[in-house]
């Protein structure tokens, strides 16, 4: 059973992968959070464009990131499915326009309620992108003294680096259970029942979590030794300056933050509707 290694740090000579970690964590916070603010699909496009360009110049491969693409696609698809379910007219009482487009009643579908679904699945795939990008481009102590510079404290700084670092050995983990599960008859691929398979992996969990259980409290133990935590303050090996390029992406960040300002002003709110 092969596994993408979903989260795991994959080195690059790239010019997103220079950037500091402070720097590409300022440009996902601020990003993601102009993004899910705004409801005009014209700037989410642009984000979306952006991302997509990200991922090219950064050299992420499709194999690399392929499994959690499908997992959100699926997962936006059953998100979009039931807003429809529960509020079908959502999209007409927040543009206050109505095009029937099919049916009738409570579930007739209409024009607005199909744009703002649109918008909900373009804030779902501008903000994916961006978060592959951070993840698997940036070291994870140069993520934790990133955090730490704006302000996040050291320990849980370094909590998360832990977290991060600890992900692909936990995929290797599984896949290690799952061929020895294998090796003893018990058929995972897919050729078996998709029932056996969910029965299968259960199976794998309980060893996994003993397994992780062992290696945090060796960790702990480690890191007790050292008298982590003890200080107010810390250095950090990986921390990097920031350099000419640093300024230019953040510059850049900015003058989209910025458009965006100047789109709400001129439609007057966060939605831009233009079949009204």
């Amino acid at each position: 059973m092969a596994m993408n290694n979903i989260f795991g740090y994959q080195p690059g000579r790239s010019i997103v992968h220079q950037l500091s970690g402070g720097t590409k964590l300022l440009i996902f916070l601020l990003l993601t959070i102009s993004g899910m603010l705004s409801f005009d699909v014209r700037y989410l496009v642009l984000l979306m464009l952006i991302a997509i360009i990200g991922l090219k110049v950064a050299g992420i491969h499709w194999k690399n990131v392929s499994t959690i693409v499908k997992f959100v696609a699926v997962f936006a698809l059953m998100n979009l499915l039931l807003i429809y379910i529960f509020a079908p007219q959502y999209g007409t009482t927040l543009f206050h326009s109505k095009t029937l487009l099919l049916g009738h009643g409570f579930y007739a579908l209409t024009l607005e309620q199909l744009f703002y679904e649109f918008i909900v699945l373009a804030k779902y795939f501008f903000s994916l992108p961006l978060a592959l990008i951070f993840l698997l481009t940036t070291n994870p102590s140069e993520f934790a003294s990133g955090l730490n510079k704006i302000g996040v404290s050291y320990r849980i700084s370094y909590a998360v680096a832990l977290t991060l670092r600890y992900i692909p050995t936990i995929q290797q983990e599984f896949v290690t259970i799952s061929h020895a599960q294998q090796a003893r008859g018990f058929d995972m691929s897919k050729h078996a029942p998709f029932t056996q398979r969910i029965k299968g992996a259960f199976g794998i969990m309980m060893p996994l979590v003993f397994s992780s259980l062992s290696k945090i409290d060796e960790i702990s133990r480690s890191m007790d030794l050292r008298r982590f935590g003890k200080e107010r303050q810390r250095s950090w090996y990986y921390e990097q300056k920031f350099k000419r390029q640093d300024w230019y992406f953040l510059i850049g960040v900015a003058v989209l933050v910025v458009l965006e300002i100047l789109l709400m002003k001129l439609t007057g709110s966060r939605f831009w509707y233009p079949f009204s």
